[in-house]
């Protein structure tokens, strides 16, 4: 059934040849996976029969899954590496090597969640040198364009100098080159606006003094942890670096080589699928658990196969069909359930389109949707730096195992739970007017549309312009020529790489488009406010590298500066001679931006219609000079030699963007991203780090504290103990959720945890937030149920309060939890149906059993979060269908108490017996043997931890 090839990797051959071939490719990473750690414990043999047979066995089943790698952010990563501190010191006083405490699964944290924007900028800067900073060394020219150095006619603006060579871009390069050098790199993917480089050096500052004592930790970690690594500040996100620098495709480990796989605590971990890397995000304990080598658990998940046909329209970009595929998968029901693109569609999405709607799963509730590797994601990584003898080794491997897609094979397709088909030939480009960004237009129907908005009602789209003065024309001096005015001719038109135009192939359309028009010899008239706000100096790079800046600027898209612009109401004075035309006539005069605001006089009191487009159309408007257009059949002017150009003479076409942003914009950015790592920073690099092997803990510190999780540290497992005479903490309803439980957000000057940190010395400045302490259980603990919106029925209306009954007093939720320790009375938590709903987070399980909660007795749970309270030691229990703490006439003021037999099974009964002499009950919510081995040795950590005496 398997064989193994030597010093390389699995092959599967034999009876199971047929079956795998019918299997969609994210369930055959699942099933490699399975094979190759198959221990017979965690990893049974059943379980990979149970992948093999998915078709009949999906969501019917519950299959381990050990993800090749685990991704974190410092959220959510400093409480594991704290975690991790703690067992070395466990192991230690128990006798062991703490050295040998290290995590079994390779690990990327990212610090990326420190920053905050103590000092931000937003304003127009119209200066020669929009990036800042002073001149520098050229940056190179990495452009496949051919510019010819034909002297190009200028728009005859004033203070025209007189033509100018289109392939001379040195007056711009060094200015490039030093935004470049202070401005963070950016994900290519979807970009996000940067400020300027002395704010982002004041943010640094600020982010290195505030969290000094986390990062020193963090430093601790890099030196001392193998197979862990540690990604500085301002390096970038975790989402990004995850996708630029660590993914892998194919893991290569001695010789022996498997499909790269990731869990991390980052919602944005699905990304990677788009680089054909099965991944998503977990919660912290789930995360911890596989940095100790134990699986992932999931319900073998249905998969909706998306076939994609068809051709997208020329005029559609990339945001079109991204957000139209999201659109029909949210409209599809995917939630829960893996998605798998096929189709002869697949292909014409380049990598960054694929990664964009990977990472929309949570718009449209799907685990993951996924794009196995095949040729257009070859050519990327190609493009991003990777070694061509890797490329072909992978290459080869993922053919051998059957997880490459060739479209050009004739092999029969993967059977799907159903399959969705999308055509791409139905998606269209919009615009967005003229009042309200909501009012969708197809570009198709503009001219149409706005002929309607002139006989409509004054309203939400109507002007109301009676018939016989719609058709008005009105004469202006502009400069020494003539020009005509009427409705719908364009004033404003400012390309702007906003958040909705973020993606690097709709910029760099824009300048395709302006290079094509400028060559065929069409101009913009000089009237039109033009302006190009690139959002950061990187956007700038890539419009400037690729060649197609120098043909922006001659059709009057002039970089203007880095910030909120034209959306705002930050544009220029129309002149004089235009706004007293506009007035005269009474003209609807229109703007077109690609930003997100468009009210009716927003961007000008006398520009009535403004709409919102992809940035190559607002260029191809400005050509035109009108909304009132119809681009199939009317040309948007004359070209050379009077010849009339259409705007499908001059619109790029997808196989030339995906050209440019491969050879052009991503290899400069991915090479940015590799020398930025290798080379690290300043602050970080000169971070003092102690080098022992046990961290000093600082008894002072209110960041880091070594956290009570081993204290009862056991070798063997111990029969679960008897749970006597337990009070209830918290009597709760249906629905709580994880933001209910776990500390989140700014910490509240009237919470235990304020108090806490006021008696160490703190003022609230200086309180930070929990997100920032969360590797200080003793500020989590007192953040736990600490959410204004908890409703206690003890309590009768929200509030973080609770009664401690052997006193009687409310007090703060931790304030009781203390007591009751101090008394030694165990405690447990009542709550109704769906309990633990929402994000999967660590703290929601680690702050309760802190406070002394020893089982949750809900109506049902939250699957994920049920899992994470026997990782950490709370026995999760449940009532019997139909029944709940009013049918069994419980107040939730009795004494409970638990008795377990000396063996658990999956899923047996359990009786309580009350104070009042009441006994019901409940099942005990363990499904397989693993859950109950990890419940007898007090959780998953301990139960690791004991492995290393």
């Amino acid at each position: 059934m398997l064989f193994f090839f030597p010093s390389a990797f699995f092959v599967l051959i034999s009876i199971t040849l047929p079956t795998l071939d019918v299997l969609p490719y994210s369930i055959r990473v699942l099933f490699e996976s399975s094979i190759r750690n198959c221990d017979g414990f965690l990893v049974k043999e059943t379980d990979a029969m149970n992948i093999l047979d998915w078709k009949t066995k999906q969501n019917n089943v519950e299959v381990p899954f050990c993800p090749a790698r685990v991704v974190l952010q410092d959220f959510t990563g400093i409480p594991a590496m704290v975690d991790f501190a703690a067992m070395r010191e466990a192991v230690r006083n128990a006798g062991g090597d703490p050295v040998k405490v290290n995590p079994a699964c390779p690990t990327d944290l990212t610090v990326d969640h420190s920053l905050q924007i103590d000092f931000s900028k937003c304003a127009i800067q119209n200066t020669p040198n929009p990036g800042g900073g002073e001149s520098q060394k050229p940056t190179a020219k990495l452009s496949p364009l051919k510019i010819q150095p034909r002297k190009l006619p200028c728009r005859g603006q004033t203070g025209c100098k007189g033509p100018c060579s289109a392939g001379d871009s040195s007056r711009n390069s060094g200015q490039f080159s030093a935004q470049i050098e202070n401005t963070p790199i950016l994900c290519p993917f979807h970009l996000q606006p940067v400020p300027e480089p002395e704010t982002v050096l004041k943010n640094q500052e600020m982010e290195f003094g505030r969290n000094r004592e986390r990062l020193q930790f963090f430093k601790w970690s890099s030196k001392v942890f193998k197979n862990i690594s540690i990604i500085p500040p301002e390096t970038g996100m975790a989402h990004q670096v995850n996708l630029e620098y660590l993914s892998r495709v194919v893991f290569e480990v001695k010789d022996f080589l498997y499909p790269d796989s990731v869990v991390g605590t980052d919602s944005h971990t699905t990304m990677v699928n788009g680089l054909g890397i099965l991944g998503w995000g977990v919660g912290g304990i789930e995360t911890e658990a596989v940095m100790l080598g134990m699986p992932v658990t999931l319900t073998l998940p249905e998969v909706v196969g998306c076939e994609l046909t068809g051709t997208a329209s020329p005029l559609a970009t990339s945001i079109d069909i991204v957000l139209s595929i999201t659109k029909h998968l949210r409209q599809a029901d995917v939630a829960g359930k893996f998605v798998e693109f096929f189709g002869s569609g697949v292909s014409q999405l380049s990598v960054a389109d694929r990664t964009t709607i990977a990472n929309m799963c949570p718009e449209y509730g799907a685990i993951l949707s996924f794009f196995p590797v095949d040729n257009v994601t070859l050519k990327h990584l190609k493009h991003t730096g990777f070694d061509k003898a890797k490329l072909e080794v992978m290459e080869a491997y993922l053919k051998a195992v059957k997880l490459f897609r060739n479209y050009e094979s004739s092999s029969r397709e993967p059977e799907y739970s159903q399959v969705l088909q999308i055509s791409l030939s139905s998606i269209i480009p919009y615009v967005s007017g003229p009042k309200r960004s909501q009012d969708r237009v197809a570009v198709n129907n503009m001219k149409s549309d706005f002929q309607a908005c002139l006989n409509e009602k004054t309203g939400v789209k109507g002007f109301q312009i009676a018939v016989e003065k719609q058709n008005d024309i009105v004469p202006v001096q502009y400069e020494g020529n003539e020009y005509k005015l009427s409705h719908g001719c364009i004033v404003i038109a400012a390309v702007i790489s906003c958040t909705n135009n973020c993606n690097p192939s709709v910029m760099l359309a824009a300048g395709l488009l302006a290079k094509k028009a400028v060559e065929a010899g069409l101009v913009v008239k000089p009237y039109i406010r033009t302006s190009l706000s690139p959002g950061s100096g990187m956007v700038t790079h890539y419009l400037s590298s690729s060649g197609v800046l120098p043909y922006l600027s001659k059709l009057g898209f002039e970089v203007v500066g880095y910030g909120c612009s034209t959306c705002v109401g930050n544009t220029a004075p129309l002149p004089e001679a235009i706004r007293n035309a506009i007035k005269q006539g009474d003209i609807i005069a229109c703007g077109v931006l690609s930003g997100t605001k468009n009210f009716e006089g927003r961007l000008c009191d006398c520009v009535r219609a403004n709409y919102l487009a992809s940035p190559p159309l607002v260029v191809a408007y400005a050509i035109a000079g009108t909304v009132r257009i119809d681009f199939e059949t009317e040309p948007l002017g004359t070209g050379f030699n009077g010849k009339s150009i259409y705007l499908r003479d001059i619109w790029p076409t997808r196989k030339e963007l995906h050209t440019v942003e491969e050879e052009c914009v991503i290899s400069s950015m991915f090479k940015e991203l590799k020398e930025k790592m290798e080379k690290g920073n300043k602050r970080w690099n000169s971070l003092e780090a102690p080098e022992s092997a046990l961290f000093p803990w600082d008894l002072k510190s209110t960041y880091i504290r070594c956290p009570s999780f081993f204290d009862k540290l056991a070798k063997e497992p111990v029969s679960p103990q008897a749970i006597e005479n337990a009070h209830v903490l918290l009597y709760l309803g249906d629905s709580v959720t994880t933001d209910h439980i776990s500390p989140a957000g700014s910490i509240a000057r009237s919470s235990a945890a304020a108090k806490y940190l006021t008696n160490k010395g703190l003022t609230p400045r200086e309180f930070n937030s929990y997100g920032a302490r969360r590797g200080n259980d003793a500020v989590m603990t007192r953040g736990t149920f600490a959410n204004i919106k908890l409703l206690n029925k003890f309590i009768g209306k929200p509030a973080p309060k609770t009664i401690h009954f052997p006193s009687g007093q409310t007090l703060d939720v931790f304030e009781a939890a203390e007591l009751y320790q101090k008394e030694g009375i165990p405690v447990i938590i009542l709550a109704g149906k769906k309990y633990g709903l929402g994000s999967s987070r660590d703290w929601a399980a680690k702050g309760p059993f802190l406070l002394g909660v020893k089982a949750v007795l809900a109506e049902s749970y939250e699957k994920v979060h049920k899992s994470q309270l026997i990782g950490i030691g709370i026995a999760p229990l449940q009532f019997l269908p139909g029944e709940n703490p009013n049918t069994l006439g419980l107040t939730g003021r009795e004494q409970f108490s638990i008795l377990f037999p000396p063996e658990l099974s999956p899923g047996m009964t359990l009786d309580i017996k009350t104070s009042t002499g009441k006994v019901f009950s409940v099942i005990a919510l363990f499904e397989n043997d693993v859950e109950i081995t990890l419940y007898k040795y007090g959780g998953s950590l301990n139960f690791v931890a004991q492995r290393f005496l």
